[in-house]
């Protein structure tokens, strides 16, 4: 399952990653700047100055925005998995349609995050030294999916299952400000607006009921 949602995600990235795609996500990420002046949450570039004096740990939050946010995801389910947690089944249905569900907007909307813009810092290219299109890791993802932010949506997702399944106390602690905190990390490092994050958790909670509903379906079968 995760394999085909992730190949539909390549599909659609093979579409919209091109000149044309390139050109409408930088239109399509000053739209979505311009309507958070006009609602007053366009804080994004006032929480990277707070970090950008501290070099080490903008090393750390840009590896926990490449690697981290989808590893500590993808690898919770493996552990449910191998644990035979009934939980598993749900939380692997609500990863999956968190993805499904941003793709249309990936499709028909393609973003470009803040970092493209110029008065935000790419921390990870000016900071970590790290160019992650040009980087073969760059063929792995859709650097112009900026709405909705799939990391917060998933970050809800995770957080939920690590609030509900953990059986460390610390963990279940973690869990439930994780979405928080990833949101905090995807705003610092210029990878997504406050607006990304807002339907990104939209997307990651709605995933959720959907699973949650669906597995209700099938026990009554």
């Amino acid at each position: 399952m995760g394999l085909a949602v992730y190949g539909l995600y390549l599909c659609v990235r093979q579409a919209v990653v091109n000149e044309r795609g390139k050109r409408q996500a930088i239109r399509n990420a000053e739209r979505v700047a311009q309507l958070e002046d006009r609602t007053g949450i366009h804080v994004e570039p006032h929480l990277q100055r707070l970090v950008l004096p501290y070099p080490r740990l903008l090393h750390a939050l840009n590896a926990a925005y490449a690697v981290l946010n989808v590893g500590l995801t993808v690898g919770w389910l493996i552990s449910l998995f191998r644990r035979r947690h009934p939980a598993y089944h749900r939380l692997r249905r609500a990863t999956s349609l968190a993805t499904l569900g941003a793709l249309p907007a990936f499709l028909f909307f393609p973003c470009a995050p803040p970092r493209k813009l110029d008065y935000i810092v790419d921390t990870i290219a000016d900071v970590s030294g790290v160019d992650l299109e040009s980087s073969p890791i760059g063929k792995l993802y859709d650097p112009i999916a900026a709405m909705p932010s799939i990391h917060v949506a998933y970050a809800v997702v995770t957080g939920y299952g690590l609030a509900q399944t953990s059986p460390r106390r610390r963990v279940r602690a973690l869990g439930r400000v994780y979405a928080l905190l990833v949101s905090f990390i995807v705003f610092v490092t210029g990878n997504h607006y406050i607006l990304d994050a807002i339907v990104g958790g939209v997307l990651g909670g709605a995933a959720l009921k959907i699973a949650r509903w669906l597995s209700r379906e099938e026990a009554r079968r």
